[in-house]
């Protein structure tokens, strides 16, 4: 049953024609966002600005558990 279902699945894909070049473009467009733009616009923070682990965990540990300054606990 299983190998129906993927044998007609790569029958489908392997006549497809205009869906080729869809899919390319949409890899493409993945490529650009996940590694071109990851690059360039999301520079690795906690390592340029911290020399060790321990420091980079203390920094996100301190993030994490603070509470808000502005605002006031809510109470359920």
């Amino acid at each position: 049953m299983l190998k129906r279902i993927i044998l007609f699945y790569a029958d489908g894909f392997r006549s497809m024609k205009t869906g080729r070049k869809l899919w390319t473009i949409i890899f493409i467009k993945l490529f650009i966002m996940f590694a071109i733009l990851k690059l360039f616009f999301f520079p690795n923070y906690l390592e340029t600005n911290f020399a060790n682990d321990e420091e980079r965990a203390d920094h996100v540990f301190g993030n994490i558990t603070k509470l808000p300054q502005n605002k006031k606990q809510r109470r359920l």
